[in-house]
């Protein structure tokens, strides 16, 4: 059953209101609890007919150690969400830089629903360079991979540039969801951020998609392009 738009939307945000108190645990305590709300992304897009809304939001709350992740992003045109995905992760610590992490990704599309195991890792390469690592299992023998890198060039002392690039491949068809066996898609954006604040960041930039393989030809035969660019305009919000 398709979720209501309230609770399909940003559901990361009633749980932060609701836990955000469990910073006031932090007096006198060497490992406190902790909660942080990042809207790395809400922007708008440039595109011919649609000027879609994308997000990608993460909220996480725990201990030095220990976190409950909540990671949600999507894709919204005229007043209707188009594509949305929700993690529900549990993260450890396994040094000062990277983080394994295990849980729950849902995806959903009009008419269509998916839920993966998620297995993966997140931390800082060298060069710091923010890595994302995720290996999906779905129902019926569905599998995915997921490579995600960012970095942050500090031009002035309130001028970022940031680079970004995501990749997914699968593991076989899914004509319902349009994705196809192998390398599915590749995303790269360069998005120029200016800190009015550490946590409000104004920005303007720049997005590409490509859809290869099996994903490509699934779009083309629905009528849609195979290769998008976008010209974004939005902010980076903290709590």
């Amino acid at each position: 059953m398709t979720q209501p738009k309230k609770y399909r939307l940003f559901p990361a945000m009633g749980l932060f209101i609701a836990l955000s108190a469990a910073q006031c645990l932090a007096g006198g305590n060497d490992d406190p609890v902790l909660a942080s709300l990042l809207v790395d992304q809400l922007e708008w897009r440039d595109q011919s007919g649609e000027n879609p809304v994308a997000w990608e939001a993460d909220l996480w709350l725990g201990r030095d150690l220990d976190k409950l992740w909540i990671k949600t992003e999507g894709l919204s045109s005229d007043d209707a969400e188009e594509e949305i995905e929700t993690q529900m992760l549990y993260s450890r610590a396994l040094s000062p830089f990277w983080d394994a992490r295990v849980g729950w990704r849902a995806d959903w599309q009009p008419g269509t629903e998916r839920h993966w195991l998620s297995i993966g890792a997140k931390g800082l390469a060298p060069g710091f360079v923010e890595m994302e690592i995720a290996f999906f299992l779905g129902s019926e023998g569905r599998s995915a991979l997921r490579l995600q890198a960012e970095y942050e060039l500090l031009l002035s002392q309130r001028l970022l540039l940031v680079p970004e690039l995501e990749v997914n491949l699968y593991g076989e068809n899914d004509r319902d969801t349009g994705v196809g066996a192998g390398l599915a898609d590749l995303e790269a954006g360069l998005r120029l951020r200016y800190r009015v604040t550490r946590e409000i960041q104004p920005y303007i930039g720049f997005n590409w998609h490509r859809l290869y393989g099996n994903s490509g030809k699934f779009a083309r035969d629905a009528g849609a392009d195979s290769d998008s660019a976008q010209w974004v305009a939005g902010v980076r919000l903290w709590f």
